[in-house]
């Protein structure tokens, strides 16, 4: 799998665009990876609610699971389901709208050089051997294409909005991840 540069898209994944995203300042480029994890509702894998969350199209009324997700606007870039297979919902080259109030390093608007990854999963359910197989061919590729995302910039949600966040959570391994793609685990992770 590679990346095309030219257009942010992911050469051989399924494409289902979401209209929550925007430019990116200008001049600039990848340089942050961001794993999350998700699951709709809480807990349960395989349904089409993430995806229909990252279009706009989840019923929020009609299941009091989602009440609280009415109006929400967010999308990532690359969802990668329970299978392993890839979903790609913005182009990289665009601001996805994944990290909400984050911090880097010091720089704020980490959507702005950020991109976000979202793991089918939860905080406390194991992720799959699919989805360690898939980060196995995708962390490089990203990193090949956008070589300012070093091996010290791939990071869970939870280190870059602290408090607020807890994803991927304790069940995500990244000393795994690490040993696979060159990677270096992020602080208080191993």
């Amino acid at each position: 799998m590679q990346v095309d540069v030219n257009t942010g898209w992911l050469e051989g994944v399924a494409v289902c665009a979401s209209p929550f995203y925007g430019p990116r300042p200008l001049g600039v480029l990848p340089s942050l990876l961001v794993i999350h994890g998700i699951s709709l509702p809480a807990g349960q894998f395989g349904g089409p609610y993430v995806k229909a969350l990252f279009t706009g199209a989840l019923d929020t009324d009609g299941d009091p699971r989602f009440h609280e997700l009415a109006g929400l606007r967010v999308s990532a870039h690359l969802l990668v389901d329970r299978l392993g297979s890839v979903t790609q919902f913005v182009s990289l080259a665009e601001r996805a709208w994944h990290a909400g109030q984050s911090a880097f390093e010091g720089q704020v608007e980490c959507n702005d050089f950020s991109i976000g990854v979202e793991l089918e999963g939860s905080d406390t359910t194991p992720y799959t051997d699919a989805q360690y197989d898939t980060l196995r061919w995708l962390v490089p590729a990203l990193r090949v294409a956008y070589p300012a995302i070093t091996a010290r910039r791939v990071v869970g949600h939870c280190h870059i909005a602290p408090g607020r966040k807890t994803d991927p959570g304790a069940s995500f391994d990244w000393l795994r991840l690490a040993e696979m793609t060159g990677i270096t685990p992020p602080m208080g992770t191993g």
